[in-house]
């Protein structure tokens, strides 16, 4: 493989299309692996079908501790190319910035952690700790790269589960976990002109979003703020004359820590319950949970926390606690282990995730990766 300096290999990373539903993510993984094969890193590939594979590393430290780097191999779709000023597809270098998808979200921190990974075992440094690396695909929709992992007993327990999401080099405490639910109100057909004689679905089914979104929204955060519900689709009615007898809403939830799933179901149920007691043998409900992703949340005194912060400060750079209200794979990893550790820290910003013209600063890029290399190498020396 050519030698590749810091910018040259994440240009070449974020030239690899890799857009989820239609792209081969597993030549990302490839393409990591056999650059982290040639700098003497034991890395393999894990297929999962013929789009997706994970690609995962190890290296052994200086001591038994273990620290987990996961970043995922997928990007959104470009969207509309009339919005971008360059071609998505393409990185193109301008006024110190990188322009590409995935630039941000988040090629910047998986690049940089397999290029810190690669050439510090290539220039014979020993990292301070057993160091495992993921390169996990299909983060943007199901989530197939972490299940996979799940799957075959490949997580270990590791002291920090470190993930390279956009938080623009700021210490990522807390996420917000994250509900699809689709509600499915059934109600009784009648005439228009004669609506007591029936029980309008579409009604009923609009009235239980909102006590539902009101119950949810009591949930507060003091990084991450409230809770939130929103309707993201609607279907239901026969003609403009006929009472509905079925409506199908679908909810998206974000939750806030201390919000498990069986709480939210748990409200969900209460409101729909109370509002068909109203009408007993008439009407009904039922609902079914598509994606279910927990909130996650580090101790801002943990000590993997202040590792960075000393770090950070060093470089005189803000240690100021941020969150995300997005779900990242850490969601899945940790399903076994509530307690595992979890920070967030990348170079890119998250104000760019999914948007046209989304671009990492190469500066921030630099930043990280020397921050990888002075967090996980004690024989690193900054020249």
């Amino acid at each position: 493989m050519k030698e590749y300096d810091e910018y040259g290999f994440l240009q070449a990373v974020l030239e690899i299309p890799s857009v989820n539903g239609a792209d081969d993510e597993g030549a990302v993984a490839r393409f990591l692996c056999d650059f982290l094969r040639d700098c003497g890193v034991d890395s393999q590939v894990i297929p999962i079908d013929d789009s997706h594979a994970d690609v995962i590393a190890n290296i052994k430290g200086e001591s038994e501790d273990l620290v987990v780097l996961n970043g995922h191999l997928d990007t959104v779709p470009y969207g509309k190319r009339e919005e971008w000023d360059t071609p998505p597809e393409r990185c193109v270098r301008k006024n110190n910035r990188f322009y590409a998808r995935g630039a941000s979200d988040m090629k910047s921190g998986l690049a940089a952690m397999v290029y810190v990974l690669g050439t510090m075992v290539k220039a014979g440094c020993s990292p301070r700790m057993n160091l495992c690396f993921m390169g996990t695909c299909d983060e943007e929709k199901g989530g197939l790269g972490a299940r996979k992992i799940l799957q075959e007993n490949r997580m270990p327990q590791p002291s920090l589960l470190l993930i390279g999401e956009p938080t623009g080099l700021k210490p990522g405490v807390a996420q917000k976990g994250c509900m699809w639910i689709e509600l499915t109100v059934d109600g009784v057909t009648s005439h228009g002109a004669y609506p007591d004689e029936g029980i309008n679905a579409v009604e009923y089914g609009m009235d239980i979003a909102r006590e539902f979104k009101e119950k949810i929204g009591s949930h507060s955060h003091g990084i991450l703020g409230t809770a939130t519900v929103q309707v993201t689709k609607i279907q239901g009615g026969i003609a403009p004359n006929m009472t509905p007898d079925r409506a199908e809403i679908f909810m998206d939830v974000r939750t806030v820590p201390g919000m498990e799933p069986e709480d939210v179901v748990k409200m969900l149920e209460d409101v729909c319950s109370r509002r068909f007691k109203r009408c007993p043998g008439r009407g009904g409900y039922h609902y079914n949970v598509v994606n279910q992703r927990r909130a996650i949340e580090i101790e801002g005194s943990h000590p993997w926390v202040a590792e960075f912060d000393e770090v950070l400060k060093q470089m005189g750079l803000s240690t100021q606690r941020v969150g995300i209200n997005y779900f990242t794979d850490a969601s899945i990893l940790t399903e076994y282990n509530h307690s595992m550790p979890v920070l967030l820290l990348g170079p890119g910003e998250p104000s760019l995730c999914h948007k046209p013209n989304e671009y990492v600063e190469l500066e921030k890029y630099s930043k990280y990766v020397y921050i990888m290399k002075k967090v996980f190498f004690t024989s690193f020396e900054n020249d």
